[in-house]
């Protein structure tokens, strides 16, 4: 069989994917490791299939910004390196390193996640600064629902590094009891539309045959915090009310692989 756009598209009118799945199964084998990097103050990988990425959470104590001098901030960065595709090459990032790092930083931060205000040290002067790199071991598809279970399992993991007292320097070797202030845990799930037919969990070929994409970041309580549209098909309200419940009912499953995972 040729595996193009009209052999994908063919399938999917059919029901069928190449691989044997349902349209709205996830692959397996999902896999969800915590506390992979000793350099990092919360750490995880995620396996869902074949694709594989890492995310990494670094604290630092900074001043905050102007207009929020009495909370701490959040930055997600995403490369995707070239040994995880041969579609990417070393370098500044690209647009789609970009789109990653932006919706999978727009769930998190449109949901407030994280209590920033908790993070404040001292107002105007110090606060906690969450950075999270986001890194790209293999891409065979579903980047972004990966990059958020990697980063949403990487917060969870965090702890505070040890801080002097007397001196304020952070001794990153050794890490506090303290958890970041989590208040609410956004999942991100990514539903694709090819002809009329709704897609989850596409490999690498079938995101180069879709129509349109949906990204809904959702709560443990099934609250839409964020949304993000690509590709260049139009979606109808009817879509997007069928694309927003298929995502928050694969929110709870994945929900649930993150919660076998971390228990």
């Amino acid at each position: 069989m040729i595996v193009n756009k009209e052999t994908i598209s063919q399938l999917t009118n059919e029901g069928k994917r190449l691989d044997g799945r349902a349209l709205t199964e996830y692959r397996q084998p999902i896999n969800i490791e915590t506390n992979i990097s000793w350099t990092a103050e919360g750490s995880a990988r995620v396996q869902i299939g074949e694709t594989v990425v890492m995310a990494g959470v670094k604290l630092s104590l900074e001043k905050p910004y102007n207009d929020t001098p009495n909370e701490g901030g959040i930055m997600i960065n995403a490369e995707l390196l070239p040994l995880s595709s041969p579609d990417y090459e070393s370098g500044p990032p690209g647009i789609k390193a970009i789109e990653l790092a932006r919706v999978t930083d727009r769930g998190i931060r449109e949901a407030k996640a994280i209590d920033m205000k908790k993070l404040c040290v001292t107002p105007g002067e110090k606060a906690w600064f969450v950075i999270i790199d986001v890194i790209t071991i293999n891409d065979a598809g579903n980047l972004f629902d990966a990059a958020s279970l990697a980063t949403l399992a990487a917060l969870k993991a965090a702890k505070l590094p040890l801080v002097d007292p007397e001196t304020g320097a952070i001794n990153y070797k050794k890490k506090t009891d303290v958890s970041l202030p989590l208040l609410k845990e956004p999942l991100a799930v990514t539903v694709y539309k090819n002809n009329n037919s709704l897609i989850i969990d596409p490999t690498a070929e079938e995101e180069k045959s879709f129509d349109a994409r949906l990204t809904v970041a959702s709560d443990e309580k099934g609250t839409i915090s964020a949304m993000q549209k690509g590709g260049e098909a139009p979606l109808t309200i009817e879509d997007v009310d069928k694309m927003c419940d298929l995502a928050l009912e694969k929110a709870k499953f994945l929900r649930e692989e993150l919660n076998k995972a971390l228990n």
